[in-house]
């Protein structure tokens, strides 16, 4: 059985700034019924999970304005407009972690929040890393980490990893991990 489809009528940008549009869909459900959706339209995002030679994985510590504390991730970010996913990850893998890979294999992709964004993440599993030094962006900090596959696990249990982006990523990446 196929699932009835909602009929886009019109579109209209109510908010932009340099990382997600925030917009209007007047839809029309197959009974004819009309309404509105608000969502935040994105170009995407890539997260990184980097495997050191030893299996260790990195991680980076950053301040999250919104929960007004740290978060354990790993590193991510959003891709830019005329940039593509694989791109953005080996600039974020630069700028948050401070390495370069010489493989970046995609494990898969997820959208982070489907009622709200239509954002698609990629998640990419970096080896044959080398360490080159972080460039972060001004709003940005970080503390870096390298924890076995059993720690993390343990993180995410006992809530120390709240990221669920880092989650979602690590039960993708896991599997071509371990």
């Amino acid at each position: 059985m196929s699932l009835s489809k909602w009929r886009k009528l019109t579109q209209k940008e109510l908010f932009k700034n340099p990382w997600w549009v925030y917009r209007q869909d007047t839809f029309s459900l197959p009974n004819g019924e009309v309404g509105d959706y608000f969502y935040v339209h994105t170009n995407g995002s890539s997260i990184i999970i980097p495997v050191l030679d030893d299996g260790r994985l990195v991680m980076v510590k950053q301040y999250r304005y919104l929960r007004d504390e740290e978060s354990l991730e790993f590193p991510c970010g959003g891709v830019k407009a005329g940039s593509n996913y694989l791109t953005s990850a080996a600039q974020e893998l630069e700028e948050e972690a401070g390495y370069v890979a010489r493989e970046m294999i995609q494990a898969g992709e997820f959208n982070p929040f489907n009622g709200v964004t239509n954002e698609m993440c990629r998640v990419y599993v970096a080896r044959g890393l080398k360490q080159v030094g972080t460039k972060p962006d001004p709003t940005e900090e970080f503390e870096h980490f390298e924890l076995t596959p059993a720690e993390i696990d343990q993180k995410i249990l006992s809530g120390e990893i709240w990221d669920g982006m880092s989650i979602a990523a690590w039960f993708i990446g896991r599997p071509k991990i371990l």
